[in-house]
């Protein structure tokens, strides 16, 4: 559809799948990161008490990654389920798991109460969570991406991931709020449990949003076509496994495109927040207040460089985002270290506000556009969701684990950081043009011309 055929209703619509798609994106995130920052600060102590301060910090950023390993599980059957009775209806689906799952971990009585049951339930509502936010990401993407104008995809679909950090923001925000307004002690008893059962007021305002949306109309128009014309043997292939088939290098180009992103965002917002606390001892507001700093950035930066992406190109601000991450990760340390807070804040918006929102503003168009419409739900959103899983979840894990392996030193961790990044600018360069930005460049200038 070209610009000139873009109705007035089909703008109108645009605007509110994008709408819609950041409303979704900011529960689920507020609800994801809340655990983030919470086991960062408490979970250690209120789930695993008998243990080493050190290995209570492990478990607590183990309990945080079994949420990445149901992420993908997620997007196979959302997106499944999204490629075959449309993205509307898994969408309000996620928003209504998720919101259910963090309210009840606001509930969970501590170890001192149930013993062991509170971190077996524990781990299971984290699981929940992952399954529920492994669906949202490939259909709030494809319900922006596929409403939006041809020309403008980048930045309709950007509120996806200003939605992660409008998120990190009221998630950040309210956990020191109960910071400042509790004691230590009553912090760790009840203080962090009032952001999770508050998430039932923004899941309430998510549902009645997205009840309002239309179905995406590219998925009207081309899947539910493929549906009618398909015979009942074609109806019976399963989307994902169609888009392997057919995409097979995609899923891991996907995995290694977002090292850049997962490493610099959580060794960031949720590592550094435990490591400059228990190891360089500074006060945990100062962390906080960083990653306040650097999602309040990112509501400008991130639709700034889905518009320039949209102008110039996805892969040049691909690769551009992932080569500052990895030039700025060993400063951020020493910075660190060295209790220049200037310097840590400096380095901190390098590599979340510049490396990681470069980065994150293409992927929409970008990871979706590498699949066929019938099954880019299940292609894209699985693919995401499992480097979610090998690059995102477990990375305050490993990050806490080099720290202890090298006996406090952050080093290693610098170089785990620089090293994803790399990875990730690398396979942007190796990208061929039309699976990165200009494919759907390509087809709004072919369709111009023909039209004229």
């Amino acid at each position: 559809m070209s610009d000139h055929a873009f109705t007035p209703a089909a703008e109108k619509q645009a605007r509110r799948a994008a709408l819609s798609s950041f409303v979704g994106a900011v529960i689920d995130w507020y609800d994801f990161l809340l655990y983030g920052l919470v086991a960062a600060l408490v979970f250690n102590s209120e789930f695993f008490p008998n243990v080493s301060p050190a290995i209570g910090t492990l478990a607590a950023f183990a309990t945080f990654g079994v949420g990445f390993l149901f992420r993908p599980l997620g997007g196979v059957v959302f997106g499944h389920y999204g490629d075959r009775i449309g993205r509307k209806r898994m969408l309000i689906l996620t928003v209504l798991i998720m919101g259910t799952s963090t309210a009840l971990i606001g509930l969970l009585p501590s170890f001192g109460s149930i013993g062991w049951w509170a971190p077996v339930l524990l781990v299971t509502l984290r699981a929940i969570q992952g399954f529920a936010v492994g669906g949202e990401w490939g259909g709030a993407a494809l319900m922006a991406v596929e409403s939006a104008p041809p020309k403008k995809k980048a930045f309709y679909s950007s509120g996806v991931q200003v939605g992660y950090s409008v998120g990190l923001i009221l998630a950040t925000g309210f956990v020191m709020l109960m910071s400042n307004l509790t004691t230590d002690d009553a912090f760790s008893q009840w203080g962090w449990r009032v952001p999770f059962v508050a998430s039932v007021v923004l899941v309430g305002i998510g549902l009645w949003i997205r009840a309002g949306v239309q179905e995406s109309p590219e998925f009207v128009e081309k899947v539910e076509k493929i549906e009618e014309e398909q015979t009942a043997q074609d109806k019976k292939r399963i989307p994902l496994v169609e888009a392997l088939r057919n995409h097979p290098k995609a899923f891991l180009q996907i995995i290694g495109l977002r090292f850049a992103e997962l490493f610099s965002m959580y060794i960031v917002t949720t590592f550094a927040l435990s490591y400059s606390t228990q190891e360089l001892g500074m006060e945990r507001n100062f962390m906080l207040n960083v990653g306040l700093l650097v999602g309040a950035v990112g509501i400008g930066t991130i639709p700034l460089f889905a518009w320039l992406s949209d102008k110039h190109g996805r892969r040049r601000v691909y690769i551009l985002g992932a080569l500052i991450g990895a030039v700025c990760a060993f400063p951020f340390f020493i910075f660190l270290e060295n209790g220049s807070m200037i310097g840590t804040v400096i380095l901190a918006v390098l590599l979340v506000n510049i490396s990681h929102d470069m980065v994150v503003s293409v992927q929409q168009p970008l990871f979706t556009e590498m699949f066929g419409a019938e099954y880019r739900y299940s292609g894209a959103g699985v693919g995401y969701q499992v480097a979610s899983a090998i690059g995102g979840g477990f990375t305050p894990f490993i990050a806490a684990a080099l720290v202890t392996a090298s006996g406090g030193s952050w080093h290693l961790v610098a170089v785990y950081l620089a090293g994803g990044c790399i990875v990730s600018a690398l396979i942007a360069w190796r990208l061929q043009p039309d699976a990165s930005a200009d494919a759907s460049d390509a087809a709004t200038r072919a369709e111009l011309e023909n039209s004229h």
